[in-house]
C-alpha cells in the first residue's frame, strides 16, 4: 500500500509542470499587446502610432490626437502631412505645430501638435481612415475611433 502511494505522489510531481503550462505559449493571452485607451495602435513601420484618435467638441470637426514614437535611435523624422484616406479621403486636415519626432523619441499630438479635421463624418461614434506621412518612415494609415470633447478624459485637448 505504501509502495503505491509514492507511486501516485512522484506520478502527480512530475505530471504538475506539464498539466500546468497547457496555456502558456507564444499566443498566450498574456503575451499580447493590450491597449486600454480607445484609440487604436499601428507598430507595423518605423515610426508607431499610439492611440489614434478624433476629439469631436462639435458636429464636422474634430482635433487628431496620437503619439508618434520613432524607433530609428539615430535620426529624427518629421511628419509630412496628415490627411483623410480611402472613403474618408475628403477629410479637410490642417496640421499646425512641431512636426520633428526626435530619434528614438516621441511627438504627441495632444499636447505639441495642433492637427485639425474637418468633414461630416467626424462624429462621435464613428470612425475615419487617417494617413500619417513621415519624411523617412513609411506612411501609416488607421481607421481613428472619434470620440466626444464632453468626455471628461479629453478635457485637455483643444477642439476647433
Amino acid at each position: 500500500m505504501n509502495v503505491r502511494r509514492s507511486l501516485a505522489v512522484a506520478a502527480a510531481v512530475l505530471a504538475a509542470p506539464v498539466l500546468s503550462s497547457c496555456g502558456v505559449n507564444f499566443d498566450a493571452q498574456t503575451d499580447q499587446v493590450y491597449n486600454p485607451a480607445v484609440g487604436v495602435n499601428d507598430r507595423d513601420g518605423s515610426v508607431d502610432v499610439l492611440n489614434a484618435l478624433v476629439v469631436s467638441g462639435s458636429a464636422g470637426s474634430g482635433t487628431v490626437v496620437a503619439t508618434l514614437v520613432n524607433n530609428d535611435q539615430e535620426k529624427d523624422d518629421s511628419v509630412r502631412g496628415i490627411a483623410g484616406a480611402g472613403q474618408d479621403s475628403s477629410l479637410a486636415v490642417q496640421v499646425g505645430g512641431p512636426k520633428v519626432i526626435p530619434a528614438g523619441g516621441l511627438l504627441n499630438l495632444a499636447e505639441q501638435g495642433k492637427v485639425s479635421v474637418r468633414g461630416e463624418q467626424v462624429l462621435p461614434g464613428n470612425f475615419v481612415e487617417i494617413t500619417f506621412s513621415f519624411d523617412r518612415g513609411e506612411a501609416v494609415t488607421v481607421n481613428a475611433p472619434v470620440v466626444s470633447a464632453d468626455n471628461p478624459d479629453y478635457a485637455d485637448v483643444q477642439v476647433p
